[in-house]
């Protein structure tokens, strides 16, 4: 089994993989109180090769010895170098992209019709387009939908701290109902909307494909035609175990 860990701004994401079948998930904190998690979460799992991707270069390492110690294994830290037999870049510097958009990418680049969007909901909400010849064509980051709401909520002297839930109506009849409206039915505002001017751009349809910790919160609205794939960037790394 391959054991991937996608080192996030908030969370380490775990999966451990036979080919596109993922046995077991987790996530756990992306500080330094990671340790104890990953032991507990690692115990007792068949480990055969483990590959890492990081938007947090100051903690990869720990990360890295970690997982060592714990399975005997010596993770793969990938880069964008290593996804040069699958994707190119019509992009300068493109070693400095985040692992994570590299990854879905990748994946995409494998699995989907082309041109594609990837679509990342998390601590900040990615798109990247990957066009015909698995072209890496460039992207787009915007505020994700916790984020957006917890700014809203700290800029703010009467709106108060509100935990993201699914809206039962885009209309709100209170001030929380209205914050969740917003945010939710925002995002998907966003997605579809950032998705259709891509494909204006592009003068051709898209194979739209979404995931990331957020995307419970807008599966229900979006249209049929975009994929949910919750598991898109662990398997983008496990291409590289």
């Amino acid at each position: 089994m391959t054991l991937t860990l996608d080192i996030g701004n908030t969370t380490i994401a775990l999966a451990g993989l036979n080919g596109e079948n993922v046995v077991f998930s987790a996530k756990i904190p992306a500080d330094g109180n990671f340790r104890e998690p990953l032991k507990k979460t690692l115990n007792g799992q068949q480990i055969n090769s483990a590959v890492i991707s990081s938007v947090i270069p100051s903690i990869t390492d720990s990360v890295r010895t970690a997982v060592y110690e714990i399975c005997n294994i010596t993770p793969t830290v990938i880069s964008a170098e290593m996804y040069g037999d699958i994707l190119s870049y019509a992009i300068p510097n493109p070693e400095k992209l985040g692992l994570d958009r590299i990854a879905d990418s990748a994946w995409a680049a494998v699995n989907l019709p082309l041109p594609a969007v990837t679509i990342d909901i998390g601590t900040a909400m990615t798109f990247n387009v990957i066009g015909k010849g698995r072209v890496f064509l460039g992207g787009i980051i915007a505020a994700g939908i916790q984020t957006s709401l917890n700014a809203l909520c700290e800029h703010t002297a009467q709106l108060p701290q509100t935990a993201l839930e699914i809206p039962e109506n885009v209309i709100g009849k209170n001030t929380r109902e209205c914050m969740l409206s917003g945010a939710v039915f925002g995002a998907v505002s966003m997605i579809e909307g950032i998705t259709r001017r891509i494909e204006n751009e592009l003068g051709e349809k898209t194979t739209p494909v979404f995931t990331g910790g957020g995307a419970e919160f807008v599966k229900p609205f979006l249209a049929d035609s975009f994929i949910y794939e919750p598991y898109l960037t662990a398997k983008g790394i496990a291409i590289k175990k």
